[in-house]
């Protein structure tokens, strides 16, 4: 079995998982989604108690629907928050809390209300990122995750490293259900972005991380269709190629 087969059948084993457990929430079913799951707020909240949460003055948060309450917390707390636009297709949205009235921060969490109260910034001209939240399918102890199988935040993440955004030492948290956390080998590719910190609605768990996180983007990776879809991408190559 190849390693992306592997790979796939780890996250329908989960998908399927949270239907039969009846954890999946809207949207629904989860399969091909990072999943929402019930208990999402609670694992959002729990975040709050990280002091690496409390330290950080930006945060870049996935756009994803389990994600919600993270978003809305960061700007509840007066951090900026950095949100990629679905498949990076528009690029990085800056949420600054001051310029959101604070009834409108439940609004702008959501993908239609950040377009609606955040900016479009390219992402070279971003502030250095202190936090980064992410979605995943499945991860191990190990902090070896599965997105979707779309490659997406390792695009973002490869695009934010190139530009020393993010680096080695940026603090990656990912929110899921305690069913989604697994205590086995998970084959980890080169470009993968590891987590530190697994937080679930009942457990916050520090990884036992062995591999480094990516520095900067692999392009050599990249497919054609990729590269074509994501205008950003070719910006960035134009701007910074020698």
């Amino acid at each position: 079995m190849s390693v992306k087969e592997f790979k796939r059948m780890l996250r329908e084993r989960v998908w399927n998982l949270l239907v039969e457990k009846d954890l999946a929430d809207f949207p629904k079913p989860p399969h091909g989604r990072v999943p929402n799951f019930k208990g999402s707020d609670l694992a959002c909240e729990k975040v709050l108690e990280l002091n690496e949460f409390k330290k950080a003055s930006v945060v870049k948060i996935n756009p994803d629907a389990p994600q919600r309450r993270c978003r809305e917390l960061v700007l509840e707390l007066g951090k900026v928050l950095i949100m990629p636009t679905p498949r990076i297709k528009n690029g990085f949205l800056l949420l600054d809390p001051r310029r959101i009235p604070k009834n409108a921060y439940k609004e702008a969490s959501t993908i239609k209300g950040a377009y609606r109260w955040g900016t479009s910034v390219k992402p070279w001209n971003l502030p250095k990122i202190d936090l980064v939240i992410i979605g995943s399918v499945v991860v191990n102890l190990e902090g070896i995750r599965l997105g979707k199988g779309e490659g997406f935040a390792e695009i973002e993440w490869g695009i934010l490293s190139e530009l020393g955004k993010v680096n080695e030492e940026t603090p990656v948290v990912t929110t899921v259900h305690d069913l989604q956390v697994i205590n086995e080998e998970i084959p980890q590719e080169i470009h993968d972005v590891p987590v530190d910190i697994i937080v679930t609605p009942t457990r916050i768990i520090r990884t036992f991380r062995k591999r480094p996180k990516p520095r900067g983007m692999y392009w050599e990776l990249l497919s054609a269709e990729k590269f074509h879809s994501i205008p950003i991408l070719q910006e960035l190559k134009q701007r910074y190629s020698k």
